[in-house]
């Protein structure tokens, strides 16, 4: 029963994954029909995040009071909701009212479903499961692409919509496997820490900054690669330009992958430093003086491929950094920090591009790279003054 707990845990991240890059993929065609700027997409990406925020902070209550699969079901129920919302949205301002329930559905789940594997499964999984993300975020560009050559922008929401209801139907019908799964984990969740205690362990504030720096960069690129190749590049018809909202996606997916198989041999140190190494030489390609598409595109690519590892190395390591006790409130705080990044920036974004233009896209990227590594670098440092956590660092990377 394992294996299939496993299997709709993955499927859970693949529904995780659908709604997060639509946006970016059809928003050159959707602020055309709307008649509004470039930068108003960071407004409604900002609201989406901002109901993310608040569900992921009150994440680690909602763990202690509520099942996991509930929590999946509730969640994936409110995604549906927002991305149909989405799909009859006549007018721009109407996007806003169906974000909260679009946000919501993912803050709570993302923190409830990494918390119970990273106290429950090695790295090789986490990466797994987050490959699995990266698998849902490469089909719905895909999808809504079709949409843009088939009918518009709406039907992609409408149609990734669909395949989240089957998802959902899914993940009802293995609701005896998760009663299985549980074992003595409910007593253990009930005795966690709240959020007051757990942002005073040492090393904790360091790794919400470096988290919101890593979720800057990363929710830059989901919402604005298909718009720096439609600002940058001439000639592109609307669908090549949606597709390429796949890049950073199947970047992300093929690095986890590739994680995944090493897990055992580096540790989530390692991992994370050689995945900024990587995104780093993705933005060089990026800033190439090129006029074809084709290096900013591979560019982009080995940028995702870069991050991948970074995400669930850092949420890897909570419970080993700072004890299975802290580790649902570190989460759903690492989780609050992510979303505030992913709200504020790609809008910051927007604006900067909008004043000085969407070629500075590779440069801000760089910025956040470099503030994700120093505090990282300054959080092991806090850490390892810490009694016993080397000694736990070797026994669990």
């Amino acid at each position: 029963m394992g294996s299939f707990l496993l299997a709709v845990i993955y499927l859970i991240f693949i529904s995780l994954g659908l709604p997060d890059s639509l946006l970016g993929s059809g928003w050159p065609r959707m602020q055309l029909d709307f008649g509004v700027p470039s930068s108003y997409a960071g407004f409604v990406s900002m609201t989406i995040s901002f109901m993310t925020i608040i569900s992921a902070l009150l994440s680690p209550r909602l763990i202690r009071a509520v099942k996991t699969q509930w929590i999946v079901i509730v969640s994936i129920g409110l995604t549906i909701l927002g991305l149909l919302g989405f799909s009859v949205s006549g007018s721009y301002w109407l996007l806003f009212a169906f974000a909260i329930p679009y946000g919501l559905g993912a803050g709570a789940i993302d923190s409830s479903v990494n918390h119970y594997v990273a106290n429950n499964y090695s790295g090789a999984v986490m990466n797994f499961l987050h490959c699995f993300y990266g698998v849902g975020a490469v089909i719905s560009p895909c999808i809504m692409s079709l949409a843009l050559r088939l009918a518009r922008w709406n039907e992609g929401y409408r149609w990734t919509a669909f395949l989240q209801t089957g998802i959902l139907a899914v993940c009802i019908l293995s609701l005896p496997l998760w009663k299985r799964g549980r074992s003595d984990e409910e007593e253990e969740e009930k005795e966690s820490a709240g959020i007051g205690p757990t942002i005073r362990r040492p090393g904790v504030i360091y790794t919400l900054i470096a988290f919101f720096a890593y979720c800057s960069g990363e929710a830059t690129c989901f919402l604005w690669v298909p718009s720096y190749f439609a600002g940058t590049k001439t000639g592109l018809s609307d669908e090549k330009i949606a597709s390429f909202g796949a890049l950073i996606f199947g970047g992300l997916m093929l690095g986890r992958l590739i994680a995944a198989f090493i897990s055992s041999r580096l540790g989530d140190r390692k991992r994370i430093r050689i995945g900024i190494i990587v995104e780093m030489l993705g933005i060089l390609l990026v800033l190439l003086p090129l006029k074809g598409y084709l290096i900013g595109a591979i560019g982009f690519l080995v940028v995702g491929i870069g991050m991948g590892p970074i995400y669930p190395a850092i949420q890897h390591m909570a419970p080993v950094n700072f004890g299975r006790k802290y580790s649902a409130a570190v989460i759903g705080l690492q989780m609050a920090s992510a979303y505030v990044g992913s709200t504020a920036m790609p809008m910051v974004f927007g604006l900067l591009q909008h004043g000085i233009g969407i070629w500075i896209m590779p440069v801000y990227l760089t910025f956040f790279a470099v503030l994700n590594v120093a505090f990282l670098e300054l959080t092991y440092r806090k850490l390892s003054r810490e009694n016993g956590y080397r000694e736990r660092i070797e026994n669990n990377s």
